[in-house]
């Protein structure tokens, strides 16, 4: 069983940006790949970002590539989501997931995080 609990959500203008935090609970927190995921009012939940469990390797959706930076502490037990250049159309509650399998599809990830807002004003 993995807890995980985001913080770093808030309001920011355009242009901005936002660090969020993924703290994860367990003492097999590297054994799990980690992904971020969001949902905008009246939207599907959207793939964002995703890290490996071991080697480190990372996805990125279009929309975010080259402004987005997932990482992750395993000593921290925390996976991050380094957000800059942001938009008004990335509002949205913003997820983090862990799973034994790691891609872009909702289905790799078994446990998620009960989100965090994030609001970018114009």
């Amino acid at each position: 069983q993995v807890q995980l609990l985001e913080s770093g959500g808030g309001l920011v203008q355009a242009g901005g940006s936002l660090r969020l935090s993924c703290a994860a609970s367990g003492r097999t927190f590297s054994s799990y790949a980690m992904g971020w995921f969001r949902q905008a009012p009246g939207k599907e939940r959207e793939f964002l970002a995703a890290c490996e469990m071991s080697k480190g390797n990372t996805l990125y959706a279009d929309s975010v590539k080259g402004r987005f930076t997932i990482s992750r502490d395993n000593a921290k037990n925390t996976v991050y989501l380094q957000m800059n250049s942001l938009k008004t159309e990335d509002t949205a509650v913003y997820y983090c997931a862990a799973g034994l399998l790691w891609g872009v599809s909702e289905k790799s990830y078994r446990y998620w995080g009960q989100g965090t807002q994030v609001t970018v004003s114009s």
